[in-house]
């Protein structure tokens, strides 16, 4: 996310908007945008509803919870349900009908789109 604050002014300029999804309670979603100091809002997706219509919830292995909890993340209480549901990190550009004209997902959540095909993709929609 910190990325992607970078290039805001880029995708501003181009027309876009930016948000972020999380499975945070709305209160941690807030603390994540005043800590990154990010300047597009983080929305909260309570019981991943969002990212399940799109295909991307994945349930945390039991042999990752306690590795998680030796990290101080507490997905239980950060999520605010016990479900130890994810989403796959997913970035996409959508256009103003509401069709997904680009996307990038990645089942490691150390692999994220990088800003650079962000704006690209937006470029595309010209």
């Amino acid at each position: 996310m910190k990325a992607l604050q970078q290039v805001l002014p880029e995708i501003k300029s181009k027309g876009a908007s930016l948000i972020a999804i999380s499975p945070q309670r709305p209160t941690d979603s807030q603390a994540t945008q005043a800590k990154l100091s990010l300047e597009f809002p983080v929305l909260s997706d309570p019981g991943n509803a969002a990212a399940r219509r799109f295909g991307l919830v994945f349930q945390l292995p039991e042999y990752l919870r306690p590795i998680y909890e030796k990290f101080g993340i507490n997905l239980a209480e950060a999520n605010g349900d016990a479900s130890f549901e994810l989403p796959v990190p997913a970035t996409y550009v959508i256009d103003k009908d509401g069709t997904i004209r680009w996307a990038h997902l990645n089942l490691d959540y150390r692999t994220r789109a990088e800003p650079s095909d962000v704006l690209a993709a937006l470029d595309a929609l010209k």
